[in-house]
């Protein structure tokens, strides 16, 4: 039994590879000692025939032979015959660095950031000016801006104040000079756009009265305003016993009356919804047009049913009107129907309300209702408060049954006619108007009219068609019109390689990101503002973020006449807009916003107008105290910089939120309370 266990063991396959592994181990140890004892080849390290063995104890550690020694490596590699000598050869030696090799080389490049953030060398070094150094502190604001590899330089001087007379100056509205050109005025002409040339423009700063206070805020300003910021009292004069306005010390009081409503504004509006509940406001009635609008007490107190009111007035024989309106804090313009379009879209409106307006509607076969059929919504209303409707004099029931042919052959509704207050409804389509008789008047305008040119259009004496496909007849109720796509945005004429919808809502949130984090970073909650003018609305992104960010204020949104015109949307929306040339002055009083805000305005507008005279007005309408908010290239901010330092605002320069490398800027101005 022993034997055959040790032939099993033999036989195993274990046995077998631990043969094998011992040999393969003895022929490796004995070549590796035949190749260091070689002269054919220089020691492989560890083996070395030279071994002095020094005696160890038993427990000893085996040192390498190669111990304490240096070698010579250049034979291992191949260098040419000619790159070390043979004493070089011999005296290479490898050395152990403790030190970690030299970093390479920095790249050195030199360039400038291009507008678009990207690194370039094609500029040019200017040279180094002495006087710039010099002058620096002289009463002259200086700015230099790269544009094509050029260095410019803007030197602009310090603007004088106007004379005091001026502190109400409306340039296109007191041209004096061209109103007194004018072959007629008994249309009203006179109270239309008559803008200075250009050589004979603002150029100096418009003061404010003497004894000006940071205005009351809203909501307390709708009943009372500070005496010494409109101090006219003629309107205390002529309508005290209407109940619009009163004195009482240093402030001006609103009782909230008006000439057919002397009980009070909230009551006549009240009065109305009953009369027609369709109305509906704050809902079904989003935004009003109130003409001959006095203080504006109509439009003040539709604040709180949610209802958004534009006020409109000549600036006539009671000319500081809206401006009362506007220091209440209530949308106004001044405006006229006289013979040309107003400067707002085709059914802007959901209602046009005229409480003793003083504009004879049926003058020149009605061509002023026919203006006001065209600002109006389809299936909007026209309230109209005034004698004719319920005085039973002979003349006015002339002027009254002249009214309701004129609304007959309109195809508009008598809906109500209640005390002193009558209401007509608008149809919601053409059929109407092409089922009348032949021949009858006021004919439909012609198919290729577009009611949406506005800017120097005069009025036409046609009835303005409604769109065949129910374009601006279909908005949403307030408050989901804000944000739903209208259908009119499908009109807009401009080139769009996506979606208009897409491009909608992508501006509302973009302007609601940037509106939100002015509100977190910027503190605009503590500006307190009130009236908002942004200066190149787009659809309104703005005002609408204002709105969804809960600040209390309003906005009138600009449309600028070189761009797309996008009032139709901004107004189906539920906010309000005007079209208006920023190479002209705007029509308002001095010292009428809050906030002026723009984006993209001086880089579009540049090779149109002179920016400095852009500024300038924006000087006139912005209220001391105001602020003042651009969005815009990196290639304007100097000059814009310089001229906002002439004009005496706190100016600073922000990056985006894209970081410094962007190609805009935001620039910020505070206009000071009192001029220095």
């Amino acid at each position: 039994m022993g034997l055959m266990s040790n032939v099993d063991l033999f036989k195993s396959s274990t046995l077998i590879k631990l043969s094998a592994f011992v040999f393969v181990s003895v022929v490796f140890f004995y070549l590796g000692k035949q190749w260091s004892q070689s002269d054919a080849y220089q020691q492989i390290l560890f083996f070395s025939s030279n071994q002095s063995p020094k005696p160890v104890s038993s427990s000893s550690v085996s040192l390498s032979p190669n111990f304490n020694k240096t070698f010579n490596l250049s034979s291992l590699f191949n260098h040419p015959a000619s790159t070390l000598s043979p004493p070089q050869q011999q005296q290479q030696q490898i050395v152990v660095a403790s030190t970690p090799p030299p970093p390479p080389p920095a790249v050195k490049r030199m360039g400038v950031v291009d507008e678009n953030g990207v690194m370039t060398d094609d500029f040019e070094v200017g040279d180094f000016d002495p006087e710039a150094v010099e002058n620096s502190g002289q009463q002259e604001e200086e700015a230099t801006s790269n544009g094509g590899g050029q260095t410019e330089t803007f030197k602009i001087n310090k603007f004088q104040v106007c004379p005091e007379s001026m502190r109400e100056y409306i340039p296109c509205m007191d041209n004096l000079e061209a109103i007194k050109k004018l072959n007629s005025t008994t249309k009203g002409e006179r109270f239309e756009r008559h803008c200075p040339e250009k050589d004979q423009g603002l150029s100096c700063l418009v003061p404010a009265p003497k004894g000006y206070r940071t205005p009351i805020p809203w909501p307390k300003s709708r009943d009372e305003v500070w005496f010494s910021n409109v101090p006219h009292a003629r309107l205390v004069e002529d309508k005290g016993g209407q109940n619009w306005i009163t004195v009482d010390k240093d402030k001006f009081k609103f009782p909230g009356g008006g000439t057919q409503f002397i009980h009070g504004a909230d009551k006549y509006i009240d009065q109305m919804e009953k009369m027609v509940p369709e109305i509906a406001f704050g809902q079904n009635t989003r935004v009003v047009l109130d003409v001959g609008c006095g203080v504006a007490s109509f439009g003040a107190y539709l604040f709180s049913k949610n209802v958004l009111t534009l006020s409109v007035a000549p600036k006539d024989v009671h000319e500081n009107q809206i401006q009362f309106a506007l220091e209440r804090g209530v949308p106004a313009m001044v405006s006229a129907f006289a013979t040309r379009r107003l400067l707002y879209p085709s059914q802007a409106f959901d209602l046009i309300h005229c409480s003793r307006c003083r504009v004879n509607w049926t003058r020149d076969d009605g061509i002023l209702l026919l203006e006001v059929n065209r600002l109006l919504r389809a299936g909007g209303y026209f309230a109209w408060a005034a004698q004719p409707v319920y005085k039973h004099e002979v003349v006015l029931e002339e002027q009254w049954e002249e009214m309701e042919n004129l609304t007959t052959n309109l195809c508009w509704n008598l809906v109500k006619k209640e005390g002193y207050i009558a209401v007509w409804q608008k149809p919601l389509n053409n059929s109407c108007y092409l089922n009348r008789k032949d021949g009858t008047q006021p004919p439909l305008c012609d198919q290729d009219d577009d009611p949406d040119k506005v800017w120097y259009v005069d009025m036409k004496p046609c009835i303005t068609r409604l769109p065949e496909d129910g374009y601006g007849a279909n908005v949403s109720k307030w408050p989901a019109r804000l944000q739903n796509p209208p259908d009119r945005l499908q009109s807009i004429q401009f080139d769009a390689y996506i979606s208009r919808k897409e491009l909608f809502k992508a501006e509302s949130k973009y302007w609601n990101e940037i509106i939100e984090s002015y509100v977190r970073a910027l503190k605009w909650k503590n500006f307190k503002l009130r009236n908002v003018l942004d200066m190149r609305a787009g659809f309104g992104g703005f005002a609408a973020a204002l709105i969804q960010n809960r600040l209390d204020c309003w906005v009138l949104n600009v449309v600028p006449v070189n761009g797309p015109n996008t009032l139709p949307v901004i107004y189906d929306r539920g906010l309000i807009g005007v079209m208006h040339d920023w190479c002209e002055p705007f029509d308002t009083y001095p010292r009428t916003y809050d906030l002026l805000h723009a984006a993209g305005l001086f880089s579009t507008e540049q090779k149109r107008c002179n920016i400095t005279t852009i500024m300038l007005e924006m000087d006139r309408i912005l209220r001391p105290g105001g602020h003042v908010y651009f969005r815009d290239s990196l290639a304007v901010m100097d000059e814009l910089q310089a001229i906002g330092k002439a004009l005496g605002w706190r100016v600073s320069i922000r990056d985006t939120s894209e970081g410094p490398h962007a190609s805009y800027r935001i620039f910020i101005g505070d206009k000071n309370l009192l001029r220095t």
